[in-house]
């Protein structure tokens, strides 16, 4: 790995900052688009070898057990050989851009689609397209450090992995560039957009040359109706409520399940049961199911004989929607399941499924409904819509869902209510739900960078590394001669005054004291908690910078101490610091 980061910058040495971004923004977007077509191969060649030769109901009960399979052969890769947590790729994207210096490991490159390709190759219920984001920002991290980049440009090529992987997977260029403007992206200019969309594109024609020219979904559509938009927006507002229920539904189990096992194998032993039985049930939720919506996309009969005891529902025309209805809740159970149970899986197409099936439940329950009049809605075209309206709930990127969704299946004649369905949506999810399910948990712990420059630098200031040091400290029963001492030995104009265990109590100041520092007479008499003043806050070492300003401007102070939760003394924290810290951090990410 030295010898490589040396050869290459040597090769780079003659190139200005600007060139070095295109060549390896190029790179990245070829890199990525070779790890989604791999991903992608070794995800269908799981399947089929598994899949391919069942032939009656006896075969399909493997999959009782297959999910289960993959889930394990996943945990064990993950603590034996990777030795890393790297599920929740996209959440771990926006951990990196905020508090590593948007670096992510090496291993990260190969560890997601290795584990992911087992994952979901063997059935279990979740997305590639999270993995893939992840491996491609760690190929773009990393291909940026190894060049001796800026920290502002291995965040701009970290972009570039992350849009270019996902433009690998789904062939959708536009859709990854507005993806990592709306969802990874905090600060972008002129310069961030060139590196993105030669990244976008020649991730998208490596996976045209290895995947061929076919969508990613094929889709029969109507032409859009006008009569139809009240339905349109009838959807818009029921994505919206199915997208609060996955959030919060899918964040609730992950915790209970967290808190519930303690031991990796008895959560694994849970949820491959659990799991095996849902897809048992409903074949649907076997792997990413985008083979399920095959037949809603283009209007033909939809049977599961043979696969499911349940397949009796599908004959009966008003428990067609009532199935599918199970389905769409159920989903987030067996994507929880998987994830929790050692698989490595996104959110991004459980989120893409749920969104067709809730188009599918609402299109046919309307025209069961209208049945016997001239009023029907196209049921294909509700189903591609539906999968814009609930990203953008999701998610809350509304421009990503519109593009992605009017890019993999060439819908771009539905781009009217593609856009009323997914605005809606949105603004009905953040109506109760101001966070995505990719920024909620790091939202609460502070670490979340958003578009807001202000709280974005707050956020890349770390405490720690702000803490000033060079205060001399007395012990609380020093007498005022032993105070006077320190004080001539000292540049600072406070004190901290601790315990015998280095517990902070107080502080004194300068000004404190002065009156009676030539009084020797009392240099015995008085003790340093004569002079002694509290605290107006404590600041905390690992403290979000956002909660410190708070506290600054609560109390008005210039100066706060910081010390670890048991209270023990590392030094102070002052505003004229902050604030050169923060002048320095806006100047790094905004220049040009």
């Amino acid at each position: 790995m030295s010898n490589l980061k040396v050869l290459l910058r040597k090769c780079f040495s003659t190139l200005s900052e600007k060139n070095k971004l295109m060549i390896l923004s190029l790179a990245v977007g070829i890199a990525c688009g070779l790890a989604a077509v791999i991903l992608e191969s070794l995800v269908h060649v799981i399947r089929s070898g598994l899949t391919s030769w069942f032939e009656n109901g006896a075969d399909y009960l493997l999959l009782l057990i297959y999910p289960g399979i993959g889930m394990l052969l996943s945990l064990l890769l993950l603590k034996f050989v990777i030795k890393d947590n790297i599920g929740h790729g996209v959440t771990k994207v926006l951990v990196s851009l905020s508090k590593n210096e948007s670096r992510i490991k090496p291993h990260n490159t190969w560890s997601s689609i290795l584990t992911s390709s087992l994952t979901i190759g063997f059935g279990g219920s979740v997305g590639a397209e999270a993995p893939i984001v992840y491996a491609g920002a760690a190929i773009g991290s990393n291909m940026a450090r190894l060049a001796g980049m800026s920290y502002r440009n291995i965040t701009i090529l970290l972009g570039c992995g992350a849009a270019g992987a996902l433009a690998g997977v789904f062939k959708a260029p536009l859709a990854g560039v507005l993806f990592t403007l709306e969802i990874l992206f905090f600060n972008i200019s002129m310069t961030s957009i060139m590196p993105l969309l030669l990244s976008t594109v020649s991730a998208t024609v490596v996976s045209y040359i290895f995947l061929g020219d076919d969508l990613p979904f094929h889709c029969t559509l109507s032409p859009f109706a006008l009569r139809n938009l009240p339905f349109y927006v009838l959807l818009g507002i029921l994505c919206g409520f199915v997208s609060l229920y996955f959030i919060r539904a899918t964040l609730w189990l992950e915790d209970k399940l967290a808190r519930s096992f303690k031991n990796a194998y008895a959560k694994w032993t849970f949820c491959a049961v659990g799991l095996g039985l849902l897809i048992f049930l409903f074949p649907p939720l076997y792997g990413e199911g985008y083979d399920a919506l095959a037949p809603l996309l283009n209007g033909e009969a939809i049977n599961f004989d043979g696969q499911t005891p349940l397949a009796c529902m599908l004959h009966i025309p008003w428990l067609v929607p009532a199935f599918f209805l199970l389905i769409m809740f159920l989903k987030v159970l067996s994507m929880t399941f998987t994830n929790a149970g050692g698989g490595v899986g996104g959110t991004f197409g459980p989120t893409l499924f749920v969104g067709a099936i809730c188009g599918f439940v609402l299109a046919r329950s309307l025209n069961m409904l209208m049945e016997g009049t001239d009023m029907t809605v196209p049921e294909q075209n509700f189903v591609l819509v539906g999968m814009a309206g609930l990203m953008a709930g999701v998610m809350q990127a509304p421009m990503t869902a519109i593009f992605l969704i009017a890019e993999i299946t060439g819908g771009y004649d539905l781009l009217l209510p593609l856009i009323l369905t997914s605005v809606i949506a949105f603004g009905t999810t953040r109506i109760w739900e101001k966070y995505s399910i990719y920024t909620k948990r790091i939202a609460k712990r502070g670490e979340l960078l958003t578009h807001d420059s202000d709280k974005a630098v707050l956020t890349l200031l770390k405490t720690s590394e702000l803490v000033e040091t060079n205060f001399k400290t007395i012990q609380i029963e020093d007498s005022l001669g032993a105070l006077v001492e320190v004080i001539s030995q000292s540049e600072r104009n406070i004190f901290p005054v601790v315990d015998m265990k280095n517990h902070f109590q107080g502080y004194i100041s300068l000004e404190d004291v002065r009156k009676d520092m030539f009084r020797t007479d009392i240099y015995d008499k008085m003790c340093v908690y004569n002079y002694m003043r509290s605290a107006p806050e404590y600041v905390y070492e690992n403290e979000s910078m956002d909660s410190v300003m708070h506290k600054f401007e609560k109390t008005g102070a210039w100066n706060l101490p910081v010390v670890k939760e048991d209270r023990t003394y590392i030094g102070f924290v002052s505003k004229s610091k902050i604030f050169n810290a923060y002048r320095e951090e806006l100047k790094e990410i905004s220049h040009e």
